[in-house]
């Protein structure tokens, strides 16, 4: 199946943890004139391969990824990075008369790709400092409700225990005197300056407890394959920490306490399959937040011949 590429067209395949995304995307590459860009906040680091979930050597000369293994593990990758980057690529892959197709399950890459970054202003520690003053006293709930005061929006996206986009929204507010809200509305005009239509998919695995069985079969599989190996070799590496960005993500932190002589094997296994379910957990939130979404049963036998004719619309 082939299709006609719209200029200014470019594909989001979304997903949570374990939903079958690369396989999905590989075989849409075969069907379409699409180049793949990953979405992924720990596949940009070099050598962290098993943990990651990382397509092989032979996939990736077959399909291509770009945006996978362009950072060392001891430096920071932020979203802006990845906008900056990914919008690049995307210029590339549309110039030469192909589809971008973005792959991935870092929620937060997708919406500041799709609805811009804002520039917001920069921290003050002694508004900070108050913030927590206010979480200590009265709990993080009822500072919560002090954030839906000044800005609803921003209170309705964030769990009234997420301490951290709490503190940030209001932090934002007390400096600028604007909701965080009105700062993201204006990066999302600004976004859409670059003239690119996204067509945003995502894959479902339903009930929950068929996707927490493939996170543990992965995390298994993992294992057998040498993801403590990787971490040894990892911790080895003069200029990497456990409080380095990407020794923060899911697995890389549990299995660092293990070998640290800091938890059994058992406690760090359960640690990273607890770990990986919330993950996913915080991954389906967001899909459920975002608008003009297309969803797909990925064990569905009949998945990807329903996907693909959903694209061929899009791109025709």
């Amino acid at each position: 199946m082939t299709a006609r590429t719209v200029s200014n067209r470019a594909i989001c395949l979304m997903g949570p943890t374990a939903s079958g995304k690369t396989d999905i995307a590989i075989s849409l590459c075969k069907r379409f004139p699409l180049d793949v860009i990953s979405v992924d906040s720990a596949l940009v680091y070099r050598g962290m391969d098993i943990g990651t979930a990382k397509p092989d050597t032979e996939t990736l000369r077959r399909t291509p990824h770009r945006l996978i293994d362009i950072r060392d593990p001891e430096e920071s990758y932020s979203a802006g990075d990845f906008v900056r980057d990914a919008r690049a690529e995307m210029r590339s892959i549309l110039a030469a008369g192909r589809t971008p197709l973005l792959v991935g399950g870092t929620m937060m890459y997708f919406r500041a790709l799709t609805q811009g970054i804002a520039e917001l202003p920069s921290a003050d520690d002694e508004i900070r400092a108050s913030i927590d003053a206010q979480a200590a006293e009265l709990g993080w709930p009822a500072v919560h409700a002090k954030l839906r005061e000044v800005d609803p929006a921003a209170a309705a996206r964030i769990n009234p225990n997420d301490s951290q986009r709490i503190q940030r929204a209001l932090e934002v507010y007390q400096v600028s005197g604007r909701p965080l809200t009105e700062w993201q509305d204006a990066a999302a005009i600004e976004a859409q300056g670059d003239g690119v239509q996204f067509t945003k998919m995502a894959l479902r695995i339903e009930p929950r407890s068929v996707l927490h069985e493939r996170i543990g079969r992965r995390l298994e599989h993992m294992l057998e394959n040498g993801f403590l190996d990787e971490m040894r070799r990892l911790m080895q590496r003069p200029g990497l920490r456990r409080e380095s960005p990407s020794m923060r993500s899911v697995g890389y932190r549990q299995f660092w306490a293990y070998l640290a002589d800091e938890s059994s094997l058992g406690d760090a296994t359960a640690q990273a399959l607890a770990a990986t379910r919330q993950l996913a957990k915080r991954q389906i939130t967001w899909l459920r937040s975002e608008s003009s979404l297309k969803c797909f049963d990925s064990l569905d036998s009949l998945a990807i011949d329903a996907i693909s004719a959903y694209l061929a619309s899009q791109l025709s």
